[in-house]
């Protein structure tokens, strides 16, 4: 029977490209895509040639606000089957309480719905270690509540690609890079064609747990910093509380290094065996395969650099860093 699908998050071109996906899959009749703000223009989505409008053809866009019923409303009106929560850590500047709380209207709205059978919600290797344990805990949990709908968590490794825009990839692209002194991580990284491809195959699928999705092997954070071009800024861990408060003032453009350090140190935990199982798929791009993309992406781009740490914010994290 064809199945509709509810995909939330379209206006990232990762999940921009995994609706339009979808809605070329035989046993799929109608793609509702669901966030605050419309889909990107066709040449930013992957893997997608998409019309004119406001959604990529044969996804129906509707506007959902995270702070009302709106979302619940949505479930029950379409009929939806099938929910993709994809709207994980996809802002520019994601805020914890909007990640946790739009997984929590999802699963509400999916638990309400009779029509609903499946559910597959993304977690990301870039969210803090707590956060991505209580979405990945609340979520899993609706498989108790509802035993009828199967459930599934994708763990993505950080997401890399030529139209990705994560606050890793503007770390990677700041003029001085702030890492942590005597530690070099290796990071993981799964390419976006690679990440969408997952998803898919995931939501037609019946499969349930938790997996995670990572490109083989893993990249050392400091051999990332010398492909880009990036100046290293080794500071002792407690000078990042100084960054991090530098950017919550708006004082600088900061995407906070504690996410790529532990996401490095999450690389070597990620067991990407029981997603290749069941699946019966892999990834085509390694983690060195993935981010040459990337570098190569940036190398055709006019280079710039945003508003990262400058001279006086350099000195300011010694100064505070050092006590004086």
């Amino acid at each position: 029977m064809a199945r509709v699908v509810l995909v939330t998050g379209v206006s990232s071109p990762l999940a921009a490209g995994v609706a339009q996906a979808l809605s070329a899959e035989p046993g799929v009749r109608r793609v509702i895509g669901a966030d605050s703000s419309p889909p990107p223009r066709a040449d930013s989505a992957p893997r997608a040639s998409v019309g004119g409008g406001d959604a990529p053809r044969g996804v129906e866009y509707v506007h959902v606000d995270l702070h009302d019923e709106s979302l619940g409303q949505i479930v029950a009106d379409s009929g939806a089957e099938v929910i993709l929560h994809l709207g994980l850590d996809t802002a520019r500047a994601p805020h914890r309480e909007d990640t946790l709380l739009g997984t929590m209207r999802v699963l509400a709205a999916a638990q309400r719905s009779p029509r609903v059978q499946r559910v597959v919600v993304r977690s990301s290797a870039s969210l803090d270690s707590d956060d991505a344990a209580e979405v990945e805990r609340d979520t899993l949990g609706l498989q108790r509540r509802r035993p009828d709908v199967s459930v599934a968590v994708l763990r993505l490794a950080n997401l890399i690609g030529p139209s990705v825009d994560t606050p890793l990839t503007r770390y990677l692209g700041a003029r001085f890079v702030p890492t942590v002194l005597g530690r070099d991580p290796n990071v993981r990284f799964v390419h976006e064609d690679d990440a969408a491809e997952a998803l898919v195959r995931m939501a037609l699928s019946d499969e349930t747990g938790h997996f995670d999705v990572a490109g083989a092997d893993s990249v050392p954070l400091s051999d990332c910093l010398r492909r880009v071009g990036g100046q290293r800024l080794p500071v002792p861990a407690r000078g990042l509380k100084v960054l991090r408060s530098m950017a919550k003032h708006g004082r600088i453009d900061y995407a906070s290094s504690t996410r790529a350090v532990s996401a490095g140190r999450l690389a070597t935990g990620m067991d990407t065996a029981p997603l290749e199982k069941a699946l019966d798929w892999s990834p085509s791009y390694s983690s060195p395969q993935a981010f040459e993309t990337f570098v190569g992406s940036r190398a055709q781009a006019a280079p710039t650099r945003g508003a990262g740490l400058r001279p006086v914010h350099v000195l300011a994290l010694a100064r505070a860093t050092l006590g004086r």
